[in-house]
């Protein structure tokens, strides 16, 4: 609704210049509602940008204050802001690069135009003396800076009643945008995103072929038939999910595989890391049709709740659209969410390129995950109709 919070994009600003007109733009974004920002060094920003805990760096240059100053009389010579973003949040963009065209563009005229006289000196002093300007432009520059010193001094003014609009300049900045991906200098390729969030969707509907064809075995008796065999009841439940996650790592596998021949689908981080998030999605994966099959009352039923159940779970692990859209109370619920760890792991594996330690969390997050619904279900699994 209208009276929520909005959700803030996680950014990162490096502020190298360490100037006045830096330091308020710094303060301006760390302001702006729309934006969590976090004040970094460079390395630790680009890193986090590369782990996907923050959408963009902004790295404001050394005398990036000074050169801003000077560039909205001298187009010809504009600072660049860098901004490093994450790929698979590209839209994140042009919202960082509004918001800072907006701040620097204020805080520039308020620093330049706005009552600071010896930033309006420097420059009248530059202008004066420059020999590559013609004469004429150069005398108009001149009037220009005089009659800003009049507006100034006027009374209105100096009674902190003057009116805040200034005439328009252009902006006195380039920014220049990169995306963070392995660091190998490969593009985002964003195929490598969709065959994780699809490919997790869709192993996740062979969980509850797996849950329904428990259910249609108990109605079919079987499962009374096995217990009259000398074997224990996790040893059955156990050899499904054995089963049925061996079933589901081939099917991963393959859909990767196909990805890399037809899409370009890369492994650019550590090769056993992903094998490792790849084997404990399908364990959860088994884990949770057998779930099913232990809560269900039958068939029929199961399967409309479980659809309905897992198509939500995929959404809010950000297979669908980025979790940053999200409010922040509900960015914060998904990390209850098994298929959020599960996309975060592959794609840290595939194109974001880091290394195995980036695994381990999603591993172990995601056999926590198994090993409670494995113990609900041998807790609960009914062996007759």
């Amino acid at each position: 609704g209208s009276n929520k919070t909005p959700s803030r994009v996680p950014i990162a600003v490096v502020d190298q210049d360490r100037s006045a007109i830096s330091q308020k733009i710094v303060a301006g974004l760390s302001g702006d509602t729309s934006l969590g920002v976090q004040s970094l060094d460079r390395d630790t920003a680009l890193e986090l940008v590369k782990q996907g805990k923050i959408r963009a760096a902004v790295i404001i240059p050394v005398a990036f204050g000074e050169q801003a100053t000077r560039a909205l009389f001298r187009p010809d010579n504009k600072p660049e802001i860098a901004i490093h973003f994450d790929p698979s949040q590209a839209m994140v963009m042009p919202m960082v690069r509004g918001m800072l065209s907006q701040h620097v563009m204020q805080t520039v005229m308020q620093s330049t135009v706005g009552g600071n006289s010896s930033a309006m000196n420097d420059l009248r002093g530059d202008v004066s003396g420059s020999t590559s300007l013609p004469a004429d432009e150069k005398r108009e520059l001149i009037g220009m800076f005089d009659a800003i010193a009049r507006v100034q001094k006027s009374p209105s003014r100096a009674g902190g009643q003057g009116n805040a609009n200034m005439p328009a300049f252009d902006i006195p900045f380039n920014t220049v945008a990169s995306e963070v991906t392995s660091g190998k200098e490969k593009k985002y390729n964003a195929y490598s995103h969709s065959f994780t969030g699809m490919s997790v969707q869709f192993i996740l509907f062979m969980g509850i072929d797996i849950g329904i064809g428990l259910l249609l075995t108990r109605r079919m008796g079987l499962w009374k038939r096995l217990r009259a065999a000398p074997v224990s009841k996790t040893l059955l439940l156990g050899s499904t999910v054995a089963s049925a996650a061996l079933i589901a790592t081939i099917l991963m596998l393959a859909i990767f595989a196909a990805g890399m021949a037809i899409f370009g689908v890369r492994i650019e981080g550590s090769v056993v890391g992903f094998l490792g998030v790849v084997v404990c999605f399908a364990i959860l994966t088994s884990s949770f049709g057998l779930i099913l099959a232990a809560l269900g009352n039958n068939p029929e039923a199961t399967r409309g709740l479980a659809i309905f159940s897992t198509l939500l779970m995929v959404m809010l692990g950000g297979a669908w659209v980025p979790s940053f859209v999200f409010p922040e109370w509900l960015q914060s619920l998904s990390l209850f969410v098994p298929p959020r760890w599960a996309i975060d792991g592959l794609a840290a594996m595939t194109w974001r390129g880091l290394g195995i330690d980036a695994a381990l969390a999603p591993m172990g997050v995601l056999l926590a995950f198994s090993a409670a619904m494995f113990a609900v279900a041998i807790w609960r699994f009914r062996w007759e109709e």
